[in-house]
């Protein structure tokens, strides 16, 4: 039975988190759980917030802390609010929420908003197990749209490998070419040995067998898209997820910030079976991203 991820809805979002204070005190609780100790008297101690300042002190020896600092919203002018409303609106999208409509919303200026989504991402990147079992991979060519020749090898475009695992996770990592010399460590990093590995015809993937995988392919150009348990489906689908968000919300990516985007779309993959609601788990990651 499929775990059913509990929805946390925007009105949900405003009851906890009516301003700033709310926020704050979450953020306190968060990064102590067990109460705050006090490095100047080397224990736990009350403390008091200060009166509109978002620094905490000692009730026994006045020290002050910043709830704030080694956080993503260290030295920010921006109210900690509009930090969760941003939060709040990557989590809750299937293809992506774009800084220019945080602006509109929220009041911040454009800059300030990418600034707050390029943070925000970087908090996205994770680690996983190894796959196993049976794993798609393929690659993708993203960028806009141009005239000449489409798929592989189209000028201006940058090229992404992915590796999923069917039911499971996924990875995806920007990469200078498709060559074998490119790709087979990514397949050697990520997926164990003995796995079955799915791709296309490329013939990238045709020493896939002698590293220790057992590969089946399906020939696309042939017209075979799916031969038994052999197909790309998994990976395809992510692909299209992936391009129509970027091209429909944020319309054109750098080469240079692609990961952090392509990062985003993954950590929503991933996680899209958690029974904690997308936003509680994005917001958790502030304690263990510094």
């Amino acid at each position: 039975m499929k775990n059913k991820q509990a929805k946390f809805t925007k009105a949900t979002f405003d009851k906890r988190f009516p301003d700033n204070d709310a926020c704050l005190d979450w953020l306190v609780n968060h990064l102590n759980p067990n109460g705050i100790e006090c490095p100047v008297c080397k224990k736990i101690t009350k403390f008091a917030k200060l009166h509109k300042r978002p620094v905490y002190a000692c009730d026994v020896c006045r020290h002050q802390i910043s709830p704030l600092a080694n956080t993503i919203f260290h030295k920010s002018p921006t109210p900690l609010k509009v930090w969760f409303e941003a939060i709040f609106e990557i989590a809750n999208t299937r293809t992506g929420y774009s800084a220019k409509a945080l602006q509109r919303k929220t009041g911040v200026t454009y800059k300030t908003a990418w600034r707050m989504f390029k943070q925000i991402r970087a908090m996205l990147d994770e680690n996983h197990d190894l796959f196993t079992d049976k794993v798609e991979v393929d690659e993708t060519y993203v960028g806009g749209k141009r005239t000449g020749k489409r798929g592989r090898g189209a000028e201006g475009k940058t090229a992404v490998v992915g590796i999923v695992q069917r039911q499971g996770k996924i990875t995806t990592t920007v990469v200078a070419n498709t060559k074998r010399s490119t790709v087979m460590p990514l397949i050697t990093k990520n997926v164990a040995r003995k796995s079955v590995i799915y791709t296309d015809e490329y013939p990238t993937y045709d020493i896939v067998d002698r590293l220790g995988y057992h590969h089946e392919t399906v020939n696309h150009g042939a017209g075979q898209y799916v031969i038994g348990d052999a197909h790309t489906n998994t990976i395809e689908g992510f692909w299209s997820l992936t391009k129509r968000g970027i091209s429909g919300v944020y319309h054109a990516v750098s080469p240079k910030y692609l990961q952090s985007y392509l990062n985003e779309y993954e950590f929503r993959y991933n996680h899209r079976k958690d029974e904690q609601p997308m936003f509680e788990t994005v917001l958790n990651r502030i304690s263990f991203f510094f």
